[in-house]
């Protein structure tokens, strides 16, 4: 189900989401809650095997990364002197040994880990070449493949301040069970439809936001929006094929702005969901 939304929660959320203070998609953010100062990691003798983990990472601070999972949560890992950094899938399976510094937002990685007291520190990190050129390209923004979406990266690289500058051309709603934060077939097909109606316009970006209904308390409520924006921003990147510096930052508002009555089940129901913006700047709508 679509609808044309000009509800003032989005352009409220709007308002107050911004980049990194230094406006530049080759910057690469750092997230306080993965610091650790002064921790000495362990020996691998003294660590126990540890998780798989597969997933994007989303933030590095020194020589910890966080990396987001398909459901949407996180998982911070330690990279030590030990652990091993390759990439491969190559035209003819080529790979070799990287460096920390290839471990760049946007990145999909599989990792393995050793487990201690203090969390997990990867023994191996793995990922593919492509993947890897991808996270790059975003990063650099200067291959030329970003030359048809010039528009769209400068209005990444601005600060999004002003609603008034951004055209909301459509707004798709996709809905949930109760306390779920998994995605429907009809959900699926509206996504990918979504995802090539935007591909369709000119310099399109999308905006993702998560939603419940009042039940339950606002930290539960939190947890579920966020995830649910989370599972939607990872389903339009890795089924529907939506570039991501063309994603914006995904956002759960809980049980704000409610779509209907949650004083009723029909209204309850319309207001778990998460709305899928299509904005397009009004510098270069048209162009």
């Amino acid at each position: 189900m679509r609808v044309i939304s000009t509800r003032p929660g989005v352009y409220i959320l709007l308002a107050a989401l911004t980049l990194p203070a230094s406006g530049s998609l080759t910057a690469q953010p750092v997230d306080p809650n993965i610091a650790v100062t002064g921790e000495r990691l362990p020996d691998p003798s003294e660590m126990t095997a540890g998780p798989e983990i597969k997933g994007v990472i989303t933030a590095r601070n020194g020589q910890r990364i966080k990396v987001t999972l398909p459901d949407g949560t996180n998982q911070v890992i330690a990279v030590s002197e030990a652990t091993r950094i390759r990439s491969g899938g190559g035209l003819f399976g080529g790979g070799g040994t990287q460096t920390v510094d290839s471990l760049l937002n946007g990145l999909p990685v599989t990792v393995k880990t050793w487990q201690y007291t203090g969390g997990l520190v990867a023994s191996q990190i793995t990922f593919k070449n492509s993947d890897l050129r991808t996270a790059m390209m975003i990063r650099n923004g200067t291959n030329q493949r970003f030359e048809e979406q010039s528009a769209a990266t400068e209005a990444l690289r601005s600060r999004m301040g002003d609603i008034d500058k951004y055209n909301i051309k459509n707004t798709t709603n996709v809905y949930f069970d109760t306390g779920k934060a998994v995605l429907s077939a009809s959900a699926k097909a509206d996504l990918c439809a979504t995802a090539s109606q935007a591909e369709a316009m000119e310099n399109a970006l999308i905006l993702v936001v998560g939603y419940t209904d009042s039940t339950g308390s606002d930290e539960v409520n939190q947890a579920i929006s966020d995830r649910r924006a989370n599972n939607v921003i990872h389903f339009l990147q890795q089924a529907c094929h939506w570039k991501p510096y063309r994603m914006l930052t995904p956002t759960g508002m809980a049980s704000a702005d409610p779509l209907a009555d949650n004083s009723t089940a029909a209204g309850r129901a319309q207001n778990r969901r998460v709305s899928v913006n299509i904005l397009v700047s009004k510098s270069v709508d048209g162009i």
